[in-house]
């Protein structure tokens, strides 16, 4: 894939002191842009002597004689990354003050449709099935929503919680948002500057981090529009999708006052082309872990991602860094119906679903967009995101104090696999339900604020690394490579290592291939689940392999650590393959999670409905073989 180099440099200054990175930048000729998170050592240096674009990388005695600096711990040309959108469907018209969009045929809907309705009185209530369709009895939608209502009769609105939604801009000036808009939870990184409205053009393409916001925080019973989620909540917007994206630039909307915003929703990602695979660089990957060990004042970031819009071309959310990363709340989609869409990823690093467009004839989302106006033709996994922080920001108001592995575990635990139809459903070994298209099923917005209220804090978090003894196994074309590593959860370890119980997995992977595309690969747990990490990407004919990808799994989640973990890769190309290295990193703690948080107490219960679909014969037949294994083990 060609790079696109830009006339930016971000450079690491030992102490991170302001004087120190402007004598630097002025001795070698370059202009300060500030500090890429304040308070870090990374600094951003632009060179106008540069073009602001070019498809080599520069090579100049400056840049040369910067790097040698003794204070200069690092530095890094920045690169244009390809970021996408993950909505649907393309805008033809343009409307009035607070009228409906009907973006593929470009007309209004009827004026008949702003009726008044008693709770609320928005006058796109009525088409907000996916929060109020719960209360149909008497037909198969029974049950087929959020249960927002529920945790609004609760008194759950999401005041005193701050969201920001990471996109191409917000207007601010709608009238369905101004009361909600907070300046603090607001940036525009793509101009350096404190206002995030987006830019106007005539096809309203910076439409998304709009519609996006309203999701969350529209007002309620104010006669326009729809009602956010979390209708209280405060809604600020960083501009940083209409530009180059860079790792800088992501870097600085990930962090981007990460004391007082409580969560950020990105509904964006690498290209879903179905042979892509790119993730967040260093500078992002730094922004990422600075916000869970310190963001809402060290309880953590609650960073929700919209996992992807790749299905019709079989792209895998596994290859996407955000989604596939420990510290997201990767959302998958379902349709109105309560079916897989058109568009979704399966992967097993989706944690959860909310709603979304479908096939022709489902419904889509309806939400506020530019010009002060409404649609209800908001679509993708873009829509599910932001429907997900909403409902994450009532768990925060019913409890401030949740950090955001607390989430996660809430998340899981309310979740509700009922009435989402996919054909790969199975048990885990707790007793969960899960699936690599809806993760562990629909959020439950009332469920979710009556635990978060008597959630205890989870144990910290230990991570446990080890790696397969052999390299360089050869994968045959056309056959499978099966290894097998046993895990204690680094019991003889240091105590900030050892595991018992599963949170996150990753398989660690570098491997060669003459088409990254043929391969598939599996994980197999202890007690029998089998995570899908890489399904067969046809587009993908990259000869490049996977250079230390973390494939990740959601789907062990409370398992034990201990036993026998199986990996497998499938090589159905024309020629061989080759695995390098495999590295296994369990995520969990030393005590059992309690079923309301804290410490477990009681006999583990089923906690959802059985499926059919579950391998029983297979589960028992590997926890059997997993007990052997380790009592040799013990033994040697």
């Amino acid at each position: 894939m060609r790079r696109t180099y830009t006339n930016e440099w971000a450079v690491r200054i030992a102490g991170g002191k302001v004087e120190d990175a402007e004598r630097l930048a002025n001795k070698y000729g370059y202009t300060n842009l500030g500090p890429i998170i304040p308070g870090d050592e990374f600094y951003l240096f632009r060179d106008d002597r540069k073009k602001s674009r070019s498809a080599r990388k520069t090579r100049s005695l400056s840049a040369n004689q910067l790097q040698h600096e003794e204070d200069v711990m690092w530095m890094e040309q920045q690169v244009a990354k390809r970021r996408v959108k993950r909505g649907y469907r393309r805008i033809k018209r343009h409307t009035d003050d607070n009228e409906i969009i009907e973006e593929d045929e470009g007309r209004q809907v009827s004026k008949s449709r702003n009726r008044k309705h008693p709770d609320p009185n928005d006058p796109l209530w009525t088409d907000m099935w996916y929060l109020n369709r719960g209360q149909n009895d008497h037909d198969f939608t029974a049950r087929m929503d959020h249960n927002v209502k529920e945790a609004w009769d609760l008194g759950y609105t999401g005041k005193g919680v701050v969201v920001t939604i990471l996109d191409d801009g917000l207007e601010r000036t709608h009238p369905d948002i101004s009361p909600n808009y907070d300046e603090r939870a607001s940036y525009d990184v793509n101009d350096r500057d404190s206002d995030p409205m987006p830019r106007y053009e005539f096809s309203d393409e910076n439409r998304h981090g709009t519609r996006c916001a309203g999701e969350v925080a529209a007002i309620f019973n104010n006669s326009l529009c729809i009602v956010g989620i979390a209708y209280n909540a405060r809604i600020g917007g960083i501009r940083m999708l209409d530009g180059d994206v860079t790792d800088a630039v992501e870097a600085a909307s990930v962090g981007h006052n990460a004391d007082y915003i409580d969560i950020y929703s990105a509904s964006w990602g690498p290209d879903d082309d179905g042979r892509t695979v790119d993730g967040p660089a260093k500078l992002t990957r730094s922004a990422f872990e600075k916000g869970i060990t310190m963001g809402r004042k060290g309880k953590g970031s609650i960073f929700v991602w919209a996992s992807g819009n790749g299905g019709k071309d079989a792209d895998s959310c596994n290859c996407d860094g955000y989604t596939n990363s420990i510290y997201t709340l990767s959302i998958s989609s379902a349709t109105e119906n309560g079916n897989i869409p058109w568009y979704s990823e399966a992967c097993s690093s989706t944690l959860a679903t909310t709603y979304s467009s479908g096939a022709t004839g489902e419904k889509m989302i309806v939400t506020t967009d530019l010009h002060h106006a409404c649609t209800n033709m908001h679509t993708g996994t873009s829509a599910s995101a932001p429907l997900a922080a909403g409902i994450v920001a009532l768990a925060l108001e019913a409890n401030p104090q949740l950090t955001w592995r607390d989430l996660q575990h809430i998340v899981i635990r309310t979740a509700k696999p009922i009435n989402l139809r996919a054909g790969d459903w199975t048990t885990n070994g707790v007793g969960r339900n899960v699936s690599h298209s809806f993760g562990y099923g629909l959020m439950d917005a009332g469920a979710m604020v009556k635990l978060a209220k008597i959630w205890k804090r989870v144990d910290e978090q230990h991570r446990c690394r080890q790696f397969y003894p052999s390299r360089y196994k050869n994968i045959p074309n056309g056959n499978r490579l099966q290894l097998q590593l046993y895990s204690d959860g680094c019991y003889a370890a240091a105590e900030e290592n050892k595991v018992s119980y599963v949170e996150h997995v990753q398989a660690i992977v570098t491997l060669k291939a003459p088409k990254r595309g043929d391969l598939q690969i599996y994980l197999t747990s202890p007690s029998g689940t089998k995570s899908t990490l890489l399904t067969k990407r046809a587009r993908d004919t990259s000869r490049s392999g996977f250079t230390d990808w973390a494939f990740m799994t959601t789907h062990n989640w409370g398992e034990q650590a201990a036993g026998l973990w199986i990996l497998e890769i499938d090589n159905d190309g024309w020629d061989d393959a080759e695995l390098v290295k495999w590295e296994l990193v369990l995520y969990g703690t030393d005590r059992e999670t309690g079923d309301f948080g804290g410490l477990h107490t009681s006999p583990l219960a089923v906690r959802s409905v059985q499926m059919e679909a579950t391998s029983s014969g297979f589960r028992i037949h590997n926890v059997f073989f997993s007990v052997i294994v380790m009592i040799i083990f013990r033994f040697l």
